[in-house]
């Protein structure tokens, strides 16, 4: 079995972006009957960017339920809420104890923090850094070392957390035993990576994104504004340099992509293509919007689900966080 370990930061809502390139072909690897899957929503990662108490809770409730509706099966999977493991914060202190300091100086987001005081002319290179920021990679470590994950898939600017994730783990069997997995990260270059409204890659920072789960008529209305070129119908288009080609093509098959390639030779009208764009997309998540209302209406099957989840990540994590301990030298007195 391959331990594949998945977190999800609670600051936001899910959008197409997120569906395409990150839930979907999660879980379609959560159903390989040789992986052991683990899910979890970072809510204490997200305190370390967004002090907003009402956001995260219902970014949380929104990304559980998003999860559930898009077919992610819970009896198959752990599921859980990171601030339901008690025993990740205890470990990431562990762990902080045998962490050097020079390597947390090298994180990308603790430097390019600095970099941005000193060139605004702060004389405080650390000015308005929190000791969350810093010690970020640490926790992320215990997330997963906690659970001996084999994979994380991540994204490329999540590659050096895993090295470091790596270097810690590393350092700990050195000096207390073998007990930790060294994690390899997994990029997948093959995920379609969406593009946004205005064509740039869809993220919340370009406030370009299109919400995963918008009523029907949003949802049209939201694909109609995506920006496109200003040839006329009848005029032959570029399918490789369309925004909209690459949103049809994430949700068709093969032959509904190469059909669309040939519309677009052809000359199909904008308003024509991103009419079919709508109702390719709208087809496809139809049922899983209705699933995801059912859960956000429900909330306390929600939390049900999660605790669930929780005990049986705990099942593990209590008896190899004692063991940890036992080789730290903190040990029953008797």
């Amino acid at each position: 079995m391959t331990t594949v370990l998945t977190g999800i930061t609670t600051t936001g809502t899910p959008h197409l972006g997120n569906y395409v390139g990150a839930i979907r072909p999660a879980i379609a690897r959560s159903q390989d009957e040789a992986v052991n899957s683990y899910f979890f929503l970072a809510d204490q990662h997200a305190l370390i960017k967004c002090w907003e108490p009402e956001r995260i809770e219902q970014s949380t409730r929104e990304i559980a339920a998003t999860w559930l509706a898009c077919g992610l099966d819970p009896d198959k999977v752990v599921f859980y809420r990171q601030s339901d493991i008690p025993e990740i914060p205890e470990l990431t202190w562990l762990l902080t104890c045998l962490t050097a300091k020079g390597l947390m100086n090298r994180a990308h987001a603790y430097k390019a923090a600095v970099e941005q005081n000193l060139s605004s002319g702060e004389k405080d290179p650390d000015k308005g850094i929190t000791m969350g920021l810093y010690s970020y990679p640490i926790l992320m470590a215990a997330d997963i070392l906690m659970f001996n994950a084999d994979e994380v898939p991540v994204g490329k600017d999540q590659v050096q957390h895993l090295e470091m994730a790596r270097d810690i783990a590393g350092r700990f069997n050195h000096h207390f035993g073998g007990h930790f997995t060294l994690p390899k990260a997994v990029v997948d270059d093959s995920v379609a990576v969406l593009p946004g409204t205005d064509g740039r890659k869809m993220s919340k920072s370009y406030n370009n994104t299109i919400p995963l789960w918008l009523p029907e008529k949003k949802l049209r209305k939201a694909i109609m504004k995506i920006k496109t070129n200003s040839l006329e119908p009848g005029q032959p288009k570029d399918p490789d340099d369309s925004a909209l080609f690459a949103l049809y093509q994430a949700f068709a098959d093969e032959e509904q992509t190469q059909a669309m390639r040939q519309a677009f030779a052809e000359g199909i009208g904008w308003g024509e293509a991103k009419q079919k764009t709508f109702e390719l997309i709208n087809a496809q998540l139809a049922e899983p919007r209705q699933r995801y209302q059912q859960w956000m209406d429900n909330p306390a099957e929600l939390a049900e689900v999660l605790q669930h989840g929780a005990a049986k990540a705990r099942k593990y994590a209590g008896p190899f966080l004692q063991q940890l301990k036992h080789a730290m030298g903190i040990r029953p007195m008797a």
